[in-house]
């Protein structure tokens, strides 16, 4: 399980099936985050906890 920005679907769908693992679970955020505040940051991570949680605990 993995999370990335939405600018890198494509490149972590083709990584994915590269390594074999085309159906590992990712989550992804809104794009660009790298000059967020923490305060934007702690944001985005309490929006997408719910999908990041069900990815790593889906069987």
């Amino acid at each position: 399980m993995f999370v990335a920005s939405a600018e890198f679907v494509t490149a972590a769908d083709a990584q994915a099936r590269s390594l074999g693992t085309p159906d590992l679970r990712r989550v992804f955020t809104q794009h660009p985050i790298q000059d967020r505040t923490d305060a934007e940051m702690l944001e985005i991570a309490d929006r997408h906890f719910p999908e990041i949680l069900a990815a790593i605990t889906a069987g």
